[in-house]
């Protein structure tokens, strides 16, 4: 059985940067604009110093035009956590007292308190 994994990244715009003596966003934000590309100061200094979420292909492929450079050399996968498939989990859930199609949380009914007065 292949093993689980969780997968990472790693953004190395800024390193890629530094490597074209490129060393603020203010000097990249025209090569963008030049490109079609045109994001905000704050958008551009995200992108530099963050790891982004999602990335516009178009972004990234000016991006990779500016810098002269691959994707690999601006997005680095790596494996965070490996987990063998097989982890000591039950197979089925009769081992863990659930029931395919019951719900397992289920409402609780308060019994009344018996030092407190009867509502009459």
């Amino acid at each position: 059985m292949p093993d689980q994994r969780r997968m990472g990244y790693r953004w190395n715009l800024r390193k890629v940067m530094a490597s074209r003596n490129l060393w603020k966003t203010s000097e990249l934000q025209p090569l963008l604009r030049s490109r079609g590309i045109n994001l905000s100061d704050t958008q551009v200094y995200r992108l530099i110093t963050g790891a982004p979420e999602r990335i516009p292909a178009r972004t990234f492929a000016a991006l990779c035009d500016i810098l002269d450079c691959s994707p690999n050399d601006l997005f680095e996968p790596f494996v965070e956590i490996r987990a063998a498939a097989s982890a000591n989990a039950p197979r089925h859930s009769d081992g863990i007292g659930a029931v395919p199609n019951k719900p397992i949380a289920r409402r609780i009914k308060l019994l009344p308190d018996p030092s407190s007065p009867a509502d009459e």
